[in-house]
């Protein structure tokens, strides 16, 4: 590979999906992309990016995102975000005047585990404090990468996947055996989350506007001027009053006019101004 197609590659992937590769990183694209260009066999990286410029090769490019993606995820991931949902958020939402449905997005949700477990905090929630939450909770999960969302809508997951973060208590209560030796999620748990592709360069517009965004762990992959620009159309999507949760070393930067830090202690949540 060399430094001029390993170049040409990362302005490629940063101009479709905003992924930003540090010049170090190439022995990631050799082994994400391995497979790729051994089946294709037409004379390496920079034949690769020059066949995807062209029009007509979205399979193609699909096929190259859901291998460049990184889709680290575990359940209840930092534990502090869904106890914040838990004892402040939810109690504070739920018990608004106007509250008939509440709104969630989780995006970037890779294989599923970030709505799945916010979706069984709403469970815990309501069974911890009866006759709240009323309305629907609808939880819209998206992601890139159509090769993890297919496995987040099957919502089945193998014990090396489940022993990541989850508690014995909530295998219990929210899983049942499935086959294989993998367990499914139980379907009201399921029935509250939704899945669509989204990438987060695009516009929000069709999604409509939500209570509360989950936006952890993947800002961290953009550049700075992206991050912003992604930022503010959070923003728009956020009802006045919603809530953004980022990932621990995630921030608004300096967005201050469109988000208020709130302290938690532990953890930061962002209101929307």
């Amino acid at each position: 590979m060399s430094e001029r197609d390993f170049q040409l590659f990362c302005e490629y992937l940063e101009q479709v999906c905003g992924i930003l590769l540090a010049r170090h990183k190439q022995y990631l694209v050799e082994s994400r992309l391995g497979k790729i260009l051994h089946e294709r066999g037409d004379g390496g990286l920079g034949e690769l990016v020059a066949t995807l410029k062209k029009p007509g090769n979205s399979a193609l490019q699909e096929q190259v995102i859901n291998a460049m993606t990184t889709n680290e995820t575990l359940w209840f991931r930092d534990n502090h975000p869904y106890e914040i949902l838990k004892n402040k958020l939810l109690p504070e939402l739920s018990d608004s005047s106007n509250f008939k449905r509440l709104k969630v997005w989780s995006a970037a949700c890779s294989t599923g585990q970030e709505p799945y477990s916010i979706s069984m905090i709403v469970d815990e929630f309501k069974e911890q404090n009866p006759g709240s939450l009323r309305g629907e909770v609808e939880i819209t999960a998206t992601d890139i990468c159509t090769r993890v969302l297919a496995q987040a809508k099957r919502a089945e997951y193998e014990m090396l996947a489940l022993g990541r973060g989850l508690s014995e208590e909530r295998l219990v209560r929210f899983f049942e055996p499935g086959k294989d030796e993998a367990w499914g999620i139980k379907s009201h748990i399921k029935s509250r989350v939704r899945f669509r592709e989204i990438n987060l360069l695009g516009s929000f517009d069709a999604m409509g506007s939500f209570d509360l965004v989950f936006c952890r762990n993947v800002l961290i992959y953009f550049s700075s001027e992206r991050k912003r620009d992604i930022l503010r159309k959070i923003h728009k999507s956020l009802n006045p009053g919603g809530y953004l949760l980022l990932g621990a070393s995630e921030s608004v930067a300096d967005l201050n006019d469109l988000f208020e830090m709130i302290h938690c202690r532990p953890g930061i949540v962002y209101r929307a101004k």
